[in-house]
């Protein structure tokens, strides 16, 4: 097939995720689409894949996607008309503690939530669907009925077909070799000639960083990835199962033991183990082991040697696997992102560019990468909101080594749980506060925010701050008597807060105010003056939120959530008129929270300020002698201020504001003292899952501005009809433990809606949680169920008010 010169769009790479992305565009009606592969299909990470296909996720986006993928294999076959060997044998996993058991509970509960059933086993109901199963220092475990295996090749052929039938088009044995600009549109180079399109997508595997440099001269940066090596290896047939089979007709269940670390499956008559070991290694990371031009249907030499703990471990499980020799062993290159999940979404910094690579799983997430990928690039925007992958995420503390030292980890821990107090050890301190070693002495337990080191809370002599003591689903440890004592201070006196990492862009120019106004639902504040924007999408739901400080007229600081700076730099950056300058000021200043009761009587000691003006002002001062911005604004929902100042200068604030008598608290008390206040967390209570309205954000929203907001009409029409969905505030009887994301909302035997955060209210002494139910269910005094990992709970709805200070008396004091 020759190569056209034009097409819409051109994808690099022709795994599984590539051509689940092409059928995807194909199928909605985009057929001008081009992959390139510069092998056979299947060549990279593919071909060698061992096809398990699960929907257990600890991440709802992420099972939302494994969901899809595999009821779309599960149909595939008889739609595209190509042979699949799927077999949906259904998955037991294994938990050898109260705790695993916790999280297969919240796993559970999620997957009821989209619709599927996951069943809680004894150990004995284990042995029941696996006969052959050792049951010792089991506690339990999970039943997955959907679970199975499929052959990757023939599902990728399958998704290549349907894309084909669609009108796309498949270049087999053309590499391209790079890209460059003109006029506005991609020109993808190959050996066999150039191909200009609108849309250009690196679906290049674990050559997406080798690709990802060709973007860099056009505001791209390098991949963060690394490529880890993977083994699994078959047995010799064993009599036993091929008498099972024949016996029930069917394939034993597939089975992980996550607390080992390894699955173990049926292959045929015979066993497929694949472990994720401790002692795991990188490829192709050392100067004297290069990535090669081209690994094609290429594997590393065995290495089983690494492997013996977990294959002695899984042969004292099932006794079986330990009577036949091993007749083949696998090991390829595996690519892994710094936290496991994969990247789909837009290219950072670079326009009309799209990601959709570094799967770990890609075969069971193949399905749904290429669905989610293709409404990105075709609507600008995904069904379900997907930041778990969205290439954004990362930013610039990334570099090769830390990649590395993260890739190990994740891989090292690939059924790890992941408790809501721990922090994973590896590749800190990426970007620190110039007061970090400060807070260190005051004994801050750190937690790594977009790579900024922030306290977490501040431990005492003789408290246990050790990684082991945060491995519980409960709220109960060494930190919550602290948090609590954290609280109490800046509910009583005074606290300050090291916030390092707030993102921050300087937005100016003739102009700027107007064009502000097009992007948000709501008003701009005066000069002198600051307010919450919330900036819609095109469906009227919420893309982002960020705080507007106004100087002048078209002089604007706007500030946002650390982790959302790439994302909302783009939100911004993405139709900024000519004449308008945006930068990004992130790694200039930083921001301490100064609040409470007796804050005011401190800072007068430090500024010459008018502490007197009004909620939500901001003015130019010096405090401790140094410039900076006070802005009167208070996330712990008590009279206080930010304190906005130069890098440089934010030590001798800080430490003048100690020396004043404030008591140091982290983000653990500010998430309590944000709940009480019913303030909302970007990502996690405000989402493009949920429309304003749906978010409980209407006095935000301005139907009647002149200004054409993106989702205007989108809220017009849901104003008329009425919001679907309410925002609720509960509180819920949930003695030690917090519900996590999206944990199910009941009313009597129905899921009516999800959790969106949730914590312990200090000042108020009560389960706060925060969530969207079915409209109608939101109404102050409705009795509901809060599901915590498989147990539910007492809810009530409260009033739609903060629960402490609902007048906002002690904020605006």
């Amino acid at each position: 097939m020759s190569v056209p010169s034009t097409a819409r769009v051109v994808i690099v790479g022709g795994g599984i995720v590539g051509v689940s992305t092409l059928y995807h565009l194909a199928k909605n009606g985009w057929s001008d689409c081009v992959l390139l592969e510069k092998n056979e299909l299947t060549a990279g990470s593919t071909w060698h894949a061992a096809g398990n296909c699960p929907n257990f996720s600890g991440s709802y986006g992420i099972m939302n996607m494994q969901r899809y993928a595999l009821e779309l294999y599960r149909g595939l076959a008889d739609e595209v008309d190509y042979p699949l060997n799927y077999h949906v044998s259904g998955s037991l996993r294994l938990a050898h503690s109260h705790e695993r058991m916790m999280e297969f509970d919240h796993v559970a509960g999620m997957a009821r939530h989209m619709g599927l059933e996951m069943e809680m086993c004894t150990p004995q109901q284990l042995q029941e669907r696996y006969p052959f199963l050792e049951l010792h220092d089991l506690e339990g475990g999970l039943w997955d009925p959907l679970d199975g295996d499929i052959d990757p090749a023939q599902v990728a052929q399958a998704l290549a077909k349907g894309a084909r039938t669609h009108g796309a088009k498949i270049l087999r044995f053309t590499p391209a070799t790079g890209v460059s600009r003109e006029n506005g549109e991609w020109i993808v180079h190959t050996e066999k000639g150039d191909i200009r399109c609108e849309y250009v997508v690196n679906a290049a595997g674990y050559y997406a960083e080798r690709v990802g440099e060709w973007f860099l001269p056009f505001g791209g940066r390098q991949v963060p990835m690394a490529v880890m090596s993977h083994q699994y290896f078959l047995t010799e047939p064993v009599p036993e199962i091929a008498e099972w089979s024949e016996k029930n007709g069917r394939k034993l269940p597939l089975l992980r033991d996550v607390d080992t670390s390894y699955y173990l499956r049926q292959e045929t008559t015979g066993f497929n183990l694949g472990p994720y070991e401790r002692n795991c290694q990188t490829a192709w990371t050392r100067a004297d082991d290069p990535m090669p031009d081209d690994f094609s249907f290429q594997l590393y030499p065995d290495d089983l040697d690494r492997l013996e703990w977990y294959i002695e471990d899984a042969m004292a499980r099932v006794p079986l696997l330990g009577t036949q020799g091993v007749s083949r062993n696998i090991n390829g290159p595996i690519p892994y992102a710094p936290d496991g999940l994969p990247m789909v979404g837009p290219m950072p910094g670079v326009p009309n560019a799209f990601e959709a690579h570094t799967f770990t799983f890609g075969i069971a997430q193949g399905g749904g990468a290429g669905k989610v990928a293709a409404e990105w690039i075709m609507h600008g925007a995904t069904e379900w909101d997907m930041w778990c992958v969205d290439p954004r995420r990362y930013t610039d503390y990334t570099d090769k080594q830390y990649c590395i030292d993260k890739a190990k980890e994740v891989y090292g821990h690939e059924y790890a749980m992941h408790f809501p107090h721990h922090e994973w050890p590896a590749a800190r301190n990426r970007k620190t506060s110039p007061n970090n070693d400060r807070i260190l002495e005051l004994g801050g337990q750190m937690g790594s925010y977009n790579g900024w080191e922030r306290a977490n809370w501040f431990a005492k002599p003789g408290d246990d701050a050790s990684e082991e003591a945060t491995q519980t689903w409960s709220r109960s440890g060494p930190w919550e008597p602290r948090v609590r004592e954290e609280c109490e201070a800046v509910r009583d006196t005074v606290g300050v807060l090291d916030l390092c990492g707030f993102s921050r862009f300087s937005l100016s120019g003739e102009g700027a105010a107007e064009w502000l106004r097009g992007k948000i639902a709501g008003g701009l504040p005066k000069s002198g003056r600051m307010n919450l924007g919330y900036f819609p999408d095109n469906r009227g739901r919420v893309l982002t939120e960020m705080s507007i400080i106004r100087h002048g007229d078209d002089d604007f600081t706007l500030i946002t959530a650390a982790v959302a700076q790439w994302h909302d730099f783009e939100v911004l950056k993405s139709d900024l008129p000519d004449g308008l300058t945006l930068a990004d000021r992130t790694r200039d200043m930083t921001t301490l929270i100064v609040s409470g009761p007796k804050s005011r009587d401190l800072l007068s000691n430090l500024t010459d300020a008018d502490l007197g003006l009004g909620w939500l002002t901001h003015q130019q001062t010096t405090v401790a002698g140094k410039p900076a911005m006070l802005v009167r604004v208070s996330f712990a929902g008590e009279l206080g201020w930010e304190v906005h100042a130069d890098m440089e200068n934010i030590s001798t604030i800080y430490d003048a504001i100690l020396a004043g008598g404030a008591r140091p608290f982290g983000m653990y008390a500010l998430n309590a003292l944000r709940l009480e206040k019913g303030y909302r967390a970007w990502k996690g209570d405000l989402s493009t899952d949920y429309t304003l309205f749906e978010s409980g954000l209407g006095r935000f929203v301005k139907l009647d501005k002149p200004q054409d907001f993106p989702g205007k009409q989108a809220l017009q029409i849901e104003k008329q009809q009425g919001p679907a969905k309410g925002f609720v505030t509960l509180t819920v009887d949930a003695g030690d433990l917090d519900a996590p994301y999206m944990s199910s909302i009941w009313k009597g035997d129905e899921i009516v809606g999800e959790v969106t955060s949730c914590g312990w209210g200090y000042r108020v002494n009560t389960c706060i949680a925060l969530g969207v139910v079915r409209s109608g269910l939101d109404a102050p005094g409705t009795d509901l169920e809060v599901e915590i990992y498989g147990q539910r709970y007492k809810a009530v709805v409260q009033p739609d008010q903060p629960l402490w200070d609902p007048e906002n008396e002690r904020l605006r004091a």
